[in-house]
């Protein structure tokens, strides 16, 4: 495959970028700051990674302004550097392109209406009455379950499972082993046995979705699971039956949100956060990594509640201490007693 090279006053145009260097200089890829040769292009974003620009070998850097007369190559000069280089990422993607047309050993039910711009690939099942919008590309082995919908644009990577009556806006991505739709966690108890509960809802994402791998997002019981517009979920996080979750809102892996939680938008989940069911999450609010949510949070902010590893040691003073809370609680309000008296 014959490598594409790009000048820097292409690049720097592209990206509304202030070029300091040589406008005429190529590169054909990106790397690190530690790892970049003369012809790739790096990035700064991260403060901690500023020692490195002195050394680095990269024939270009994107850089903000406070940083930028520290680098000894050409600069791009960005207010977001990092933006900068997400955009600029596509342009060196060699990821394979899909071709249009469906595969031999795809199975698509002659009742699915499928665009004759999409991609469906080897092995996967199309269900009665799916509509398939165009440009969208089904991966190997994905499984369309009957009546869902997906949008323009929509990819889906190898192995993704959508039960029926699914519905995907346009350019949702989901990758490898997703499932979006399976029936959610319901049970009714009789006499010490569980019953299950037909979920009787789907699930509905918005436009511009992202769906992490083996990630799950379960139907609703009544009504839909909806993720709302910009949503981007990393692998690995369980959204639980009836779950409402607002436009452009982030969560990190591993995060668990059970089920009837309405989360707002523009908020961002720390990984391996935990949300209890049947919870309202404002708008703007900010979860650290590991946060247990058992109560509303109805106003904007940073809400944390996981404790930091320390040392073995220290940490079991802690955990003794910890333990020691409610005596000591009841003897402060002893001694209060007695001051007041």
């Amino acid at each position: 495959m014959a490598v594409t090279s790009y000048r820097l006053q292409e690049i720097a145009d592209a990206l509304g970028a202030s070029l300091r260097g040589d406008p005429d200089a190529r590169v054909s890829g990106m790397a690190t700051l530690q790892a970049a040769g003369p012809s790739q292009i790096s990035f700064l974003a991260n403060p901690s990674y500023a020692r490195y620009l002195k050394t680095s070998q990269a024939g270009a850097v994107i850089v903000s302004a406070a940083t930028a007369d520290q680098a000894q190559t050409n600069v791009l000069v960005l207010d977001n550097p990092y933006m900068g280089y997400a955009r600029l990422s596509h342009w060196f993607d060699r990821s394979p392109a899909a071709p249009a047309g469906v595969h031999p050993s795809a199975v698509v039910d002659p009742s699915a209406t499928v665009s004759t711009t999409a991609s469906i690939g080897p092995n996967a099942v199309i269900e009665a009455e799916v509509d398939i919008g165009e440009h969208v590309i089904v991966g190997a082995g994905s499984v369309v379950g009957a009546r869902s919908r997906i949008g323009e644009g929509t990819v889906l990577s190898p192995r993704v499972t959508l039960a029926h009556d699914v519905q995907l806006g346009q350019r949702c991505n989901v990758l490898s082993g997703a499932v979006i739709g399976s029936p959610g966690f319901g049970f009714a108890n009789e006499k010490g046995q569980w019953h299950r509960i037909a979920q009787l809802g789907g699930v509905v994402l918005g436009d511009d979705v992202e769906v992490g791998a083996n990630t799950t997002i379960d139907r609703g019981a009544l009504g839909p699971t909806v993720i709302g517009n910009g949503v981007k979920l990393d692998n690995l996080i369980q959204v639980a039956h009836n779950v409402q979750i607002g436009d452009h809102t982030a969560m990190a892996a591993l995060t668990a949100i059970a089920g009837s939680t309405s989360i707002g938008k523009y908020c961002v989940i720390g990984g391996a956060s935990a949300i209890a069911g049947h919870l309202e999450v404002a708008d703007q609010v900010h979860l650290t990594g590991m946060s247990m949510v058992t109560n509303d949070i109805l106003e904007p902010g940073v809400y944390s509640s996981g404790l930091p590893a320390d040392k073995n040691r220290q940490w079991r003073k802690n955990a003794v201490r910890f333990r020691q809370l409610d005596g000591l609680a009841r003897r402060i309000k002893e001694l209060e007693k007695k001051f007041k008296g």
